[in-house]
């Protein structure tokens, strides 16, 4: 098996190709953008680019180390990415079984290329990964004139342990990169990476995919009829990384949906006149695990744009289509102006940060409702959603 094919993104592609042939292409980027729109992906096709032995504007798919590097087997290629800690290991140990584990997931992408990636949790590019990373750009290419490093969702390498070692290890690659050494980063939260390794890599914006993209990908390399495709693109937000986790894995279960129904539990609590179902709501949820709220708080960010496109009169632009029946029921008393649900956003990213810090949920949902209500409901309303 190999991996499937890069969908969109073509004037990234061009331009990068462009600069290839010139001789401009940096030596060092970062790739950001939204999650699952296929940051990582453009990377690898970058890495075949280079690899490749007699490209153009596109890999020419056919020699022998575009067959190896679409099988992820080329030997200048190292793709990198978070990985849960190995249980048990440590020291010098720890580098020999995150280098195990990822030739496992490496194993898994070539037999299933196509597959919704959900990261556990608690995950991480660690200090250990990054050590044998830097060990092999010191060693010479084996088959090409460069080695390709790929570090996807490099935002990771911050957060683990509480500790940024694992990031200035990488910067001291990146501030003094080996003859025949490039390096392509990818994340979908920039801002949550050193600003020391931000500024040693030049940026490049990968954005949302068309929504008839998402679903043509869906149908021509998935296998799903046109008109599941078609709404699960609507609810894709330009991301293919997405769509996969609103499909039913092998046991009937849609990852993505029961988040999304969770978030809209979270708006519909914040909504209601009675304070005491953002309390019930809280505790529904375990009081420990802090750090799995990350992925649904993610998915309010997108449920409280909704409700300003709504609030806006604008329906037709909400993600989730049940959102304006939310609203409608709440009551006209208690619908919320766009500029106060815009003001949530921050209360959300407050919560998410707390969330990475592994605070228990129970009082992070409370305190979120809470914000999300004051914010909604407004500041002359009591709880109860009567004047103050």
């Amino acid at each position: 098996m190999t991996l499937h094919p890069l969908w969109g993104h073509e004037a990234e592609r061009l331009m990068l190709a462009r600069a290839r042939q010139e001789g401009t292409l940096p030596s060092t980027l970062l790739l950001h953008g939204p999650r699952g729109v296929g940051k990582q992906r453009l990377a690898l096709w970058m890495a075949q680019l280079l690899l490749c032995e007699s490209p153009e504007e596109e890999p020419c798919g056919c020699c022998h180390s575009c067959r190896l590097t679409l099988g992820l087997q080329h030997p200048d290629l190292h793709w990198h990415f978070p990985l849960s800690r190995p249980k048990g290991a440590s020291g010098d140990r720890l580098g020999e079984a995150l280098e195990k584990e990822r030739s496992r997931v490496l194993e898994q992408t070539r037999v299933t290329p196509i597959r919704f990636v959900h990261l556990a949790s608690p995950f991480g590019i660690y200090l250990a990964a990054i050590q044998t990373l830097r060990r092999r750009a010191q060693s010479r290419p084996s088959m090409g004139n460069e080695q390709i490093f790929v570090v996807g969702n490099a935002e990771a390498l911050v957060p683990q342990e509480a500790s940024p070692e694992a990031a200035n290890a990488l910067l001291k690659l990146l501030e003094e990169p080996p003859t025949q050494t490039r390096l392509i980063l990818t994340s979908s939260e920039p801002g949550r990476l050193l600003s020391t390794v931000r500024s040693r890599t030049v940026p490049l914006y990968v954005g949302r995919l068309p929504g008839e993209t998402v679903k043509r990908f869906l149908e021509k390399e998935a296998g799903v009829d046109a008109a599941t495709a078609g709404g699960v693109s609507a609810l894709a937000d330009g991301s293919i990384g997405r769509a996969l986790g609103f499909l039913p894995d092998d046991e009937g279960v849609v990852p993505l949906e029961q988040l999304r129904l969770r978030a809209l539990e979270l708006v519909r609590a914040s909504l209601s006149p009675k304070q005491g179902d953002a309390f019930a709501l809280a505790l529904s949820f375990a009081p420990t695990g802090g750090r799995s709220l990350v992925e649904l708080l993610n998915f309010l960010d997108q449920a409280i744009r909704d409700v300003a496109a709504v609030a806006a009169g604008a329906p037709e632009r909400a993600l989730n289509p049940e959102i304006a029946d939310l609203m409608q029921r709440a009551g006209s008393e208690n619908t919320p102006h766009p500029t106060d649900a815009a003001k949530c956003l921050a209360a959300v990213e407050r919560c998410r940060e707390l969330a990475r810090g592994n605070v228990n949920p129970q009082l992070l949902i409370a305190g979120l409702t809470g914000d999300l209500r004051h914010s909604l409901l407004g500041k002359g309303q009591s709880p109860e959603g009567s004047p103050s």
